[in-house]
């Protein structure tokens, strides 16, 4: 499975088109358009928020509720773009219109610039932006709708925002979907979710910004997906490349945050014989061993940089002049952690779909389930003891 995503920050649309999905997985346009609503959740969001209401429409690949086989393609309509015809039309004389040439710092825009031979730093920063995720999202929830039918549940939370740390504890994806889902900074843990709000207001007031940390669990993903024999088919890489391909993403781990600090006899996940089979106690692992899964739950942790568009503006150059200046604003989130975390999510499962995918092969859903059921039934015998 492969996909591709299209589109700019305010321009008509984003899209994208997803192949390889087997033909036969139900998709519920709700549940995509839910998973589209919950990126746009979380305090800290800026104004952008409350003009767009994303939704996917289904152009291709999809008929009656069910894929084909082909291509799928969807798109997301910007509805802020009806504000900015004259500046992002496809065939209109743009070259003077909401020009940016004080490049902003931490953004792409002036490495961008220098890449592809621009003077304005708005060719750069309308497909750099975080917008973009929408369309990644989408990607993800029809991703997710093929892992669900096998038995594999997703959930996140905010672990950090700011220096503000919530209680370090282990949950189920089903107790992160029921719980943190109903939190606006996305924490299982009451006391720090008040704090993260204050921290963020705090932020807000003297026109700063916040990054933080976020946790992403899968539970039911089967044992054997993904290889030890090249790098490039380890498990852990390919999550931790999704996952760093997100949009201000600087850190990820997989398995125990605390594992560089212990040692060898602290973390290994020692195994023992139960019945007919095998269990283990502990899952600093995170549930990949030598690049591929174990049947435990996997874990990953992420960390966000603060986002570097700032009110009062960095020191930079403008592009055109040479001269010192300050950046330019745009419009921009004081946090957007807890909506980083449904980013995540779906990016995780787009990952993890496509490696099941090339494990099972299959061209039904049919043809997945079944093959789905003798892996499964192959690493029975790998489960944490609870």
């Amino acid at each position: 499975m492969r996909y591709l995503t299209a589109g700019e920050s305010h321009g008509k649309a984003l899209c994208a088109i997803i192949e390889g999905l087997p033909s036969g997985l139900v998709l519920d346009e709700a549940e995509i358009n839910g998973e589209l609503a919950r990126r746009q959740a979380g305090y800290g969001r800026g104004g952008r928020m409350k003009i767009e209401s994303d939704k996917a429409e289904f152009i291709a690949g999809v008929r009656g509720g069910k894929t084909l086989g082909s291509p799928v393609a969807f798109l997301i309509r910007n509805r802020d773009h009806e504000a900015w015809t004259d500046v992002m039309g496809a065939f209109e004389d743009v070259s003077e219109r909401r020009k940016v040439t004080a490049v902003r710092p931490g953004h792409a825009d002036f490495v961008g610039c220098k890449k592809y031979g621009f003077d304005d730093a708005r060719n750069v920063l309308e497909r750099s932006s975080a917008r973009e995720t929408a369309a990644r999202v989408g990607v993800g929830a029809v991703c997710r709708a093929l892992l669900k039918t096998v038995g594999v549940e997703i959930g996140s939370h905010v672990l950090r925002i700011g220096d503000v740390r919530a209680e370090d504890k282990s949950y189920t994806a089903k107790e992160l979907i029921k719980v943190a889902d109903g939190c606006d900074v996305r924490s299982m843990d009451g006391e720090a979710a008040k704090k993260m709000r204050e921290a963020i207001d705090d932020a807000k007031s003297r026109g700063d910004t916040l990054g933080g940390e976020i946790e992403v669990v899968v539970d039911g993903f089967p044992a054997c997906v993904g290889s030890y024999v090249q790098s490039d088919r380890r498990l852990d890489g390919l999550l931790a490349g999704a996952a760093l391909g997100v949009q201000a993403i600087k850190a990820v781990e997989v398995g125990d945050y605390a594992r560089g600090s212990l040692k060898g006899s602290e973390t290994g996940d020692e195994i023992y014989p139960h019945g007919d089979g095998y269990e283990r106690k502990t899952n600093h692992a995170g549930g990949i061993e030598g690049g591929m899964s174990n049947g435990e739950q996997i874990v990953l942790r992420a960390v966000m940089k603060p986002i570097p568009t700032l009110k009062s503006g960095l020191c930079t150059v403008d592009i055109r002049s040479g001269e010192a200046t300050i950046a330019d604003g745009e419009r921009s989130d004081v946090c957007a952690v807890p909506a980083a975390a449904v980013v995540l999510e779906n990016a995780v499962a787009c990952v993890l779909a496509d490696e099941l995918l090339r494990v099972t092969g299959g061209d039904t859903m049919d043809d997945v389930r079944e093959a789905v059921g003798r892996l499964r039934l192959r690493a029975k015998t790998i489960r944490l003891k609870k």
